[in-house]
């Protein structure tokens, strides 16, 4: 196949968008596609100071390469879980990616915080990946609120998204599905959080990687066989397989049609206050964080 652009040989085939491209020109494409999503979705502007949530992985690399490639004013944020298998690996490749790309990198550990996953893991009854989501979520936003950053960036792909709406439809929950989309406006102590990859499909992140020779890890976290999203993915990709480019278009009606069905009629009968223990927003007198934290301190188990 020829390049679509200058028309050499290509080295990216992309049947979603009925084109293939060379290396530069697929490296023009996949940066026109964030500044799209960044623009249409009025994310931030270079007035911003942006927090990106860098897990190691390939979707946080290629975002925080293409913003600083770009000249938006970002600095990192990795979180080390505290697991053996995986914990380590990712926070190396973050740490070297960040020191190559002059990315100003913070880390928070759990095990720090009595909350090392291997540990939490053992003590609680609810599924671990929504336990590590709701600690994950909680210290991305108290970072962001505390130090002043205006918008929290994570690399969320086209595949997360897509795969993230099919399992609420599924499940009809209509509070999710409220406010799914590619922006969440900072509001009542949480701040604005945004995701400029959500036009790009994984394979195109990856190929990203590949072509701007960005080093990522690979380290699946062994506690996530049971999660349900990657069934969401599989089906979803058999699909795109048949119907090219329909994830996207599953997305973009759902934002331009679907959502607004589902947006809130008349006032919310949740109440949110400040956590007892930390002030951070709640509708349980204290947070999920800081229970959490006072289970494991005193060596409990969940009830």
């Amino acid at each position: 196949m020829k390049c679509k652009r200058c028309h050499v040989p290509a080295v990216v085939a992309l049947p979603s968008h009925h084109t293939a491209f060379c290396r530069e020109c697929f490296l023009v494409f996949a940066r026109r596609l964030v500044e799209r999503a960044i623009k249409e979705h009025d994310m931030f502007t270079f007035e911003d100071r942006i927090l990106i949530a860098i897990s190691g992985g390939k979707d946080s690399l290629a975002l925080s390469w293409m913003l600083k490639d770009m000249g938006y004013d970002i600095e990192g944020l990795h979180i080390d879980l505290g697991i053996p298998e995986s914990s380590p690996i990712a926070r190396g490749y973050t740490e070297r990616f960040c020191e190559k790309h002059g990315i100003r990198l913070h880390v928070i550990e759990t095990a720090s915080m009595g909350l090392a996953m291997c540990d939490v893991k053992k003590r609680v009854k609810r599924p671990i990946c929504s336990v590590c989501g709701q600690t994950k979520r909680y210290l991305f936003n108290r970072f962001a609120m505390d130090n002043g950053f205006t918008a929290l960036a994570t690399g969320h792909n086209l595949d997360d998204e897509t795969s993230r709406l099919f399992a609420n439809v599924m499940r009809w929950d209509v509070e999710y599905l409220s406010d799914q989309g590619p922006v969440m406006p900072a509001e009542g102590g949480f701040a604005k959080k945004v995701k400029p990859l959500f036009r790009m499909s994984e394979f195109e992140t990856a190929n990203l990687c590949f072509l701007a020779g960005i080093d990522y890890g690979y380290a699946p976290c062994p506690y996530s066989s049971k999660a349900s999203f990657p069934i969401y993915k599989k089906l979803l990709s058999d699909l795109e397989d048949i119907q090219p480019g329909r994830k996207i278009r599953f997305y973009d009606g759902f934002l331009k049609d679907g959502r607004p069905g589902f947006a809130p009629r008349g006032e919310t009968t949740v109440s949110i206050e400040p956590c007892t223990t930390c002030g951070y927003p709640t509708s349980a007198g204290e947070c999920g964080f800081c229970r959490l934290k006072g289970m494991m301190s005193e060596g409990k188990e969940e009830g």
